[in-house]
């Protein structure tokens, strides 16, 4: 018996499995998908430190302190509200609390 590889549409994982003859479910994200729907839906695709996928106005916490130019660092365990995803090296844009606007990398931090 071949089966076909069908990969993620969420995430991207090659290790999609067929559910029944027309629904898959991938095992890492649990994102499940009608394979007859094909849809070119790429958006952006940002995880936190876990792998969990960030989508813009959730709220995460960070997990490392992280320094600051001309400021004290974040330190961890600071939770940030309503974050917009971008593209880039710093791909979080938010403002907190005592700091104003700023861009943090999605590996440090987790999903609240």
């Amino acid at each position: 018996m071949s089966e076909e590889i069908n990969p993620c549409p969420s995430c991207k994982s090659l290790y999609g499995y067929a559910v029944n003859t027309a629904i898959y479910a991938c095992p890492e994200c649990g994102h499940e998908w009608n394979i007859e729907e094909t849809t070119t839906e790429e958006g952006l695709v940002v995880k936190d430190m876990n792998g969990i996928r960030l989508q813009d106005g959730d709220a995460v916490i960070v997990m490392k302190q992280l320094p600051v130019k001309g400021s004290s660092p974040i330190k961890a365990g600071t939770k940030v509200k309503n974050i917009r995803l971008t593209d880039g090296d710093h791909n979080i844009n938010c403002k907190i609390d005592g700091f104003g606007a700023m861009a943090l990398k999605s590996e440090f931090v987790k999903k609240a």
